[in-house]
């Protein structure tokens, strides 16, 4: 079994620091995981992990406008700021969850009248 990953980085906070307007400052993140492997209604099985992200803004020396940031910047914050040992953990994670999902050690019945 496969998992891709795909991350959300699109929602985010920005404040006014010094003479600067629009800085990001916070961002609010989803990381995704899809597997290769479809459930019984031909549907991908799939688990997410969410949460934020606080952006240093001390040194804005790279500073870019919004209107200039892409999806592909936040990201890169946002893995800096995790680190690369918990992104790969949540990543461990979110494919024990779709293992779980394809392989449940337990299921719930309901017994017939």
């Amino acid at each position: 079994m496969t998992n891709t990953y795909k991350w959300d980085c699109k929602t985010v906070d920005v404040k006014s620091v010094d003479d600067k307007a629009d800085v990001v400052f916070n961002v609010h993140w989803r990381l995704n995981a899809t597997s290769d492997k479809k459930d019984a209604d031909d549907n991908f099985y799939t688990a997410g992990s969410y949460g934020s992200a606080d952006i240093n803004t001390d040194d804005l020396s790279s500073f870019k406008e919004f209107k200039d940031v892409k999806e592909a910047d936040v990201i890169k914050w946002v893995e800096d700021k995790i680190g690369e040992e918990e992104v790969q953990s949540m990543k461990d994670n979110l494919d024990a969850q779709i293992d779980d999902a394809v392989n449940p050690k337990q299921v719930t019945k309901t017994l017939e009248e």
